[in-house]
């Protein structure tokens, strides 16, 4: 029988000890680095110790969050930050970067490794190339549908863990750029400032779209998905996770109860007798209330009623009982673990005091895989009574006293001769020896020793990184995702008599009928003719692409410049086996590590580098010959929700719409119909004019002008300033309001 997990959050270990009280089977929790809850109560390397144990002494799996993307300056620290939660028996640790997961396989082979959300997986691709390499489970996108995950399961046997309770992103996890190119926290690093949760207007050709009441556009509701308990466990979830590492642990206890008791209902009665009491809602809603909860996007694929548009409650009562009830049972009160106890006391023979445990969880295993521990201690002989014997009563009440431990005698069995005397003294002993190696050695099935560690030596990665030679030539991949865009760019071309290193196009424009009228001309201005993917490859862009898949093959793209890595599988086993693949800068690569697993594990031709490394950052990966973005708007989020949508309803049109903040910054968003999401770009394009010297100290073998939204005026101007500067040495004029993005600043 399938035993599904029961997965809480713990920002503290305060919040850890809530959760196991509460009924908990597995908990999620950071260390003081590398978390993607960088401001959370993160516990220290003891307390984090501590709090492992005491899971472990109930049965509860511990998961170590290493979930942020690591810089080359970081790789050092990662080999004995691990070492030392990997003795203590970590169950696992939770990964988003590829070169942390290729480093953690390595040195740690028993150590298993779940995908982070922060990885966006999205579909069987990229679950089946997951569990290839070595990962135990994949947490994918919170976005995707039962539909989809009912297709992982049925394809990949991979374990499958989904959010089921608490706050939800607007962006996809791990394509937010928006909290770092406003403020500089990545979210990618652990430190969101939750921009999203900011008031927005808007606009469309000038007419604001929303209300005056309702301006909390990207601000998302929680997550409360336990009406569809049924459907969640038969879609193939392995485990249901709660969100809430931020929460005070009052709301962990809260919500891990109520989720215990409805997960237990279904496994007694099935989909049957599961019935959601009205009262329990409503005690979801006093622990926490951003505007009313949704079931999220495991029926819809986005709508209005996900979204908390109006602002948040304010001034609402507290179910002060409720609260007080949770503080004693689960926060302040304490979990004891029963225990089976049988002494014996003889005449001229030591006394022995066996201790047992039953139906403990293995360590490593699912629920069902249980067994018992016992232990047996012993000590000298008791005394022949000289005046009053100890009674069989004495002796209980002295081995019940079990003190601060997590223990407590469900039965004590004793076997004792009449007229004997035991010190006090000698039972407390006896008691706290038997206890403290029932203890260790409930606890030793978890610890691992070094034997399977491979000793980390400073190196590295074994490999070296994509062999690129040094170039000082520039040369330049224009990305138009506009045909007027292409228009600009091929007239230009012939006007200057020149020829482009390469013209991308945004998949999109596949479905162009304009545009297969202007490929000999795009063919004639430039060397490689290249397809930009989508952001997102869900189901949507699967059934666009198989679609117009004979006009793809038939267009005979040079290269594919890959979004995510689902894509590269599906060009492989749809278009092209051998195509020259491109990683984009959101199939991240902050590290040498990174760097070379995508070398050994791809055809690559090169990569983009992260738009969150600064000049000097990006120096240090050692990579030269790659691509860079040199101007552009970038996308600051990529949402499975449709700001149109939200505001005046889906029409299914491709436009460009703008959001404006509280300073009145415009910020457009694109509505990629046809693979159904929003890309809401950066007000102020990135430039790199005027810093040519600075990178041709990188060497990168392409410079990516990345149009967007520019109509063919704007197309043309960025186009003659760049070719001026870094070709002709020319000095010119930077555009109007631009950004360096992290070039200079970089990243926390």
């Amino acid at each position: 029988m399938k035993i599904t997990e029961l997965l809480a959050p713990a920002g503290s270990y305060e919040s850890l000890v809530a959760a196991v009280n509460a009924g908990a089977d597995a908990i999620y929790i950071g260390g003081k680095k590398f978390s993607a809850r960088a401001y959370a109560d993160n516990p220290d390397e003891d307390v984090l110790i501590k709090g492992i144990e005491y899971a472990h002494t109930f049965g509860v799996s511990v998961y170590m969050t290493i979930n942020t993307l690591f810089k080359e300056s970081e790789m050092d620290e990662l080999f004995d930050y691990i070492k030392t939660y990997y003795n203590a028996g970590i169950d696992a640790v939770i990964v988003q970067d590829l070169g942390v997961f290729e480093f953690i396989r390595k040195h740690f082979k028993k150590l298993p490794i779940h995908a982070s959300t922060q990885m966006t997986i999205t579909g069987s691709y990229g679950a089946i190339f997951l569990k290839n390499i070595g990962a135990s489970r994949i947490v994918p996108a919170r976005e995707i549908s039962l539909a989809e995950i009912k297709d992982i399961d049925s394809k990949c046997d991979i374990e499958i863990e989904c959010f089921v309770h608490g706050a939800l992103c607007y962006s996809y996890s791990g394509q937010c750029l928006m909290s770092s190119i406003i403020g500089g926290r990545s979210g990618n690093r652990g430190r969101c400032a939750q921009t999203c949760r900011l008031p927005y207007d808007l606009y469309e050709n000038g007419k604001k779209l929303n209300k005056a009441d309702e301006r909390n556009l990207l601000s998302c509701k929680d997550l409360c998905s336990l009406d569809i308990l049924p459907d969640l466990i038969e879609s193939g979830i392995d485990s249901l996770k709660i969100e809430g590492r931020m929460k005070a642990p009052r709301y962990t206890a809260g919500v891990v109860s109520i989720w215990r008791k409805y997960l237990d209902l279904y496994n007694s009665k099935k989909r049957v007798g599961y019935k959601v009491d009205k009262k329990d809602r409503k005690l979801l809603l006093d622990l926490f209330d951003r505007g009313g909860q949704t079931e999220g996007y495991y029926k819809e694929h986005n709508g209005r009623d996900m979204i908390a548009v109006h602002e948040k409650p304010v001034n609402k009562e507290v179910n002060a009982d409720y609260f007080e009830y949770l503080d004693k049972t689960f926060v302040e009160g304490k979990k004891v673990l029963p225990v089976l106890g049988a002494v014996k006391i003889k005449k001229d023979m030591p006394i022995s005091f066996e201790v047992s445990v039953n139906n403990l969880r293995d360590a490593y295993g699912r629920q069902e895989q249980v067994r018992s521990i016992s232990i047996e201690v012993s000590c000298e002989a008791p005394q022949l009574a000289k005046t009053r014997a100890s009674s069989a009563c004495d002796v209980e009440k002295q081995l019940k006293k079990t003190g601060n431990t997590l223990f407590t005698f469900e039965n004590l069995y004793i076997d004792m001769d009449e007229g004997l005397f035991i010190p006090v003294k000698t039972l407390n002993e006896l008691r706290r020896e038997a206890l403290d190696k029932l203890y260790q050695k409930i606890l030793d099935r978890y610890r691992r020793d070094d034997s399977d560690v491979v000793d980390y030596t400073g190196f590295i990665y074994p490999h070296s990184a994509i062999k690129n030679e040094k170039k000082t030539e520039i040369k330049f991949n224009i990305l138009c995702e506009t045909v007027e865009q292409i228009d600009a760019a091929v007239d230009f071309a012939k006007s200057e008599g020149i020829t482009f290193d390469e013209i991308s196009i945004e998949s999109e424009l596949i479905s162009e009928s304009l545009l297969y009228d202007k490929i000999e001309s795009i063919r004639e201005c430039c060397a490689a003719f290249n397809l930009y993917m989508p952001h997102i490859f869900r189901d949507e862009a699967k059934s666009f692409f198989n679609k117009h898949l004979q006009s793809i093959k038939e267009l005979k793209f040079d290269n594919f410049i890959v979004r995510s890595l689902e894509e590269i599988f599906y060009i492989n086993d749809n278009i092209d086996n051998n195509a020259n693949i491109v990683l984009d800068y959101s199939v991240y690569a902050y590290n040498k590590n990174t760097i070379g697993f995508y070398n050994d594990n791809f055809n690559i031709k090169r990569l983009t580098y992260p738009l969150e490394l600064n000049l000097s950052e990006i120096r240090q990966l050692d990579n030269p010959g790659n691509e860079m973005i040199a101007y552009g708007k970038i996308p600051m989020m990529v949402s499975a929700q449709c700001l149109k949508k939200t505001t005046k309803g889906c029409d299914h049109k491709k436009e460009v719409l703008v959001l404006k903040d509280r300073k009145n910054s415009e910020m457009q968003v694109k509505t990629h119909c046809d693979f159904c999401y929003n890309t809401i770009l950066n007000s102020k394009p990135l430039s790199v004019l005027g810093m040519e010297k600075e990178v041709k100290k990188i060497s990168p073998s392409i410079l990516r002008l990345w149009f967007t939204t520019e109509n063919a005026g704007e197309t043309k101007n960025v186009l003659r300033k760049y070719i001026d500067d870094f070709c002709n040495n020319v000095s010119v004029l930077n555009i109007d309001d631009f950004t360096r993005g992290h070039l200079k600043r970089g990243i926390e």
